[in-house]
């Protein structure tokens, strides 16, 4: 399910499939988006590619699109792909540098950038 949050500038995007389950919060505001896996139970977290990830308007659009069409064909599908490295727990300046809906998403889990 994916719910916008225009006024916040937030996507929430829940995934519900067994050992594949996630949530993923698109932060407009601070550039950035987290997921978590919960079969790894880590966080991923990237900086907002303007060039590459769609613009709120565009993925309300294309979410609209997907539920009504089912099999429309998009260009802008966003795939990425996460390799193994070093993580650490989050601190003060990364929830201040992530916002607070990034920080409820992943207090307390190892991070990945």
């Amino acid at each position: 399910t994916m719910t916008i949050h225009s006024e916040e500038q937030i996507v929430d995007v829940h995934v519900r499939s067994g050992v594949y389950s996630s949530d993923t919060i698109f932060d407009y505001t601070h550039g950035y988006i987290a997921t978590r896996l919960f079969s790894r139970n880590a966080c991923f977290i990237m900086k907002i590619k303007k060039e590459i990830i769609p613009d709120l308007q565009e993925i309300g659009r294309l979410a609209f699109e997907r539920e009504t069409m089912r099999d429309v064909y998009s260009p802008n599908n966003v795939w990425a792909q996460f390799q193994a490295g070093s993580s650490r727990l989050g601190h003060l300046k990364d929830w201040v540098l992530y916002g607070k809906h990034i920080e409820n998403l992943c207090t307390g889990l190892p991070l990945y950038e």
